[in-house]
Protein backbone atom coordinates (compact mmCIF):
# COMPACT_ATOMS: atom_id res chain seq x y z
CA UNK A 1 0.00 0.00 0.00
CA UNK A 2 1.18 3.69 -0.53
CA UNK A 3 1.91 5.42 2.34
CA UNK A 4 2.00 9.02 1.35
CA UNK A 5 2.13 10.57 4.93
CA UNK A 6 5.76 11.43 5.87
CA UNK A 7 7.21 11.45 9.69
CA UNK A 8 6.88 15.26 9.52
CA UNK A 9 3.54 15.62 8.19
CA UNK A 10 2.31 13.02 11.04
CA UNK A 11 3.49 15.04 13.46
CA UNK A 12 1.64 18.17 11.98
CA UNK A 13 -1.85 15.87 12.03
CA UNK A 14 -0.87 15.05 15.64
CA UNK A 15 -0.08 18.54 17.21
CA UNK A 16 -3.61 19.11 14.91
CA UNK A 17 -5.91 16.27 16.68
CA UNK A 18 -5.02 17.66 20.21
CA UNK A 19 -6.93 20.90 20.57
CA UNK A 20 -9.65 19.53 18.01
CA UNK A 21 -10.00 16.18 20.27
CA UNK A 22 -10.16 18.35 23.00
CA UNK A 23 -12.17 20.80 21.83
CA UNK A 24 -14.64 17.90 20.21
CA UNK A 25 -17.09 17.74 23.28
CA UNK A 26 -17.85 21.83 23.19
CA UNK A 27 -17.82 21.91 18.72
CA UNK A 28 -19.86 19.02 18.24
CA UNK A 29 -22.58 19.62 21.34
CA UNK A 30 -21.61 16.58 23.72
CA UNK A 31 -20.42 18.31 26.44
CA UNK A 32 -23.07 17.20 28.91
CA UNK A 33 -22.48 13.54 28.14
CA UNK A 34 -19.49 13.80 30.90
CA UNK A 35 -17.80 10.43 29.87
CA UNK A 36 -17.64 11.08 26.37
CA UNK A 37 -15.94 14.34 27.23
CA UNK A 38 -13.72 13.78 29.45
CA UNK A 39 -12.27 10.43 26.55
CA UNK A 40 -11.68 13.12 24.65
CA UNK A 41 -9.10 15.13 27.02
CA UNK A 42 -8.12 11.77 27.47
CA UNK A 43 -7.39 11.00 24.27
CA UNK A 44 -6.29 14.41 23.48
CA UNK A 45 -3.48 14.05 26.14
CA UNK A 46 -2.60 10.69 25.47
CA UNK A 47 -1.82 12.19 22.12
CA UNK A 48 -0.20 14.98 23.20
CA UNK A 49 2.23 13.17 25.50
CA UNK A 50 3.29 10.40 22.73
CA UNK A 51 4.09 13.10 20.33
CA UNK A 52 5.86 14.95 22.81
CA UNK A 53 7.73 11.78 23.56
CA UNK A 54 8.32 10.41 19.94
CA UNK A 55 11.68 10.26 18.12
CA UNK A 56 10.91 12.20 15.33
CA UNK A 57 11.49 16.30 13.93
CA UNK A 58 8.79 17.11 16.34
CA UNK A 59 9.15 15.59 19.19
CA UNK A 60 10.24 17.24 22.10
CA UNK A 61 12.19 14.02 25.06
CA UNK A 62 12.86 11.88 21.55
CA UNK A 63 12.11 8.51 23.50
CA UNK A 64 9.64 6.68 22.03
CA UNK A 65 10.52 5.20 18.63
CA UNK A 66 8.34 6.23 15.67
CA UNK A 67 7.01 2.36 14.88
CA UNK A 68 5.94 2.45 18.53
CA UNK A 69 4.44 5.54 18.16
CA UNK A 70 2.23 4.36 15.04
CA UNK A 71 1.44 1.11 17.45
CA UNK A 72 -0.15 3.62 20.04
CA UNK A 73 -2.05 5.54 17.45
CA UNK A 74 -3.36 2.17 16.31
CA UNK A 75 -4.39 0.99 19.87
CA UNK A 76 -5.82 4.69 20.11
CA UNK A 77 -8.22 4.53 17.36
CA UNK A 78 -8.95 0.99 18.25
CA UNK A 79 -10.52 2.67 21.70
CA UNK A 80 -11.74 5.42 20.18
CA UNK A 81 -14.11 3.46 17.47
CA UNK A 82 -15.05 0.95 19.75
CA UNK A 83 -15.46 3.57 23.05
CA UNK A 84 -18.76 4.57 22.39
CA UNK A 85 -20.08 1.30 22.98
CA UNK A 86 -17.33 0.41 25.58
CA UNK A 87 -18.20 3.16 27.69
CA UNK A 88 -22.35 3.28 27.62
CA UNK A 89 -22.72 6.39 25.42
CA UNK A 90 -23.95 5.40 21.92
CA UNK A 91 -27.08 6.14 21.96
CA UNK A 92 -25.98 9.97 22.29
CA UNK A 93 -25.75 10.54 18.53
CA UNK A 94 -23.62 13.34 18.67
CA UNK A 95 -21.08 12.15 20.83
CA UNK A 96 -20.89 8.64 19.53
CA UNK A 97 -20.41 10.30 15.26
CA UNK A 98 -17.11 12.29 16.75
CA UNK A 99 -15.68 9.34 18.31
CA UNK A 100 -16.36 7.31 14.64
CA UNK A 101 -14.95 10.00 12.76
CA UNK A 102 -12.17 10.60 15.17
CA UNK A 103 -11.12 7.09 15.65
CA UNK A 104 -11.32 6.92 11.50
CA UNK A 105 -9.19 9.89 11.00
CA UNK A 106 -6.59 8.58 13.44
CA UNK A 107 -6.96 5.43 11.93
CA UNK A 108 -6.52 6.35 8.32
CA UNK A 109 -3.84 8.96 8.97
CA UNK A 110 -1.51 5.78 10.93
CA UNK A 111 -1.82 3.80 8.27
CA UNK A 112 -1.34 6.04 5.89
CA UNK A 113 1.96 6.82 7.20
CA UNK A 114 5.07 5.74 5.82
CA UNK A 115 6.67 4.00 9.37
CA UNK A 116 10.27 5.56 8.50
CA UNK A 117 12.14 5.39 11.96
CA UNK A 118 14.29 9.35 12.35
CA UNK A 119 18.25 8.79 11.12
CA UNK A 120 20.21 9.13 14.43
CA UNK A 121 21.92 12.06 13.82
CA UNK A 122 19.12 13.91 13.56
Amino acid sequence: MDQPISRRQHGFADYTYVPLVAAAPALAGFAAEKTAATLCYALSSSVLASSLFTRAEWGLVRVIPFKAHLAFDAVGAITTLTAPWLFGFAKNRKARNAFLVIGTINLLVGLLTRPEEMPAQA
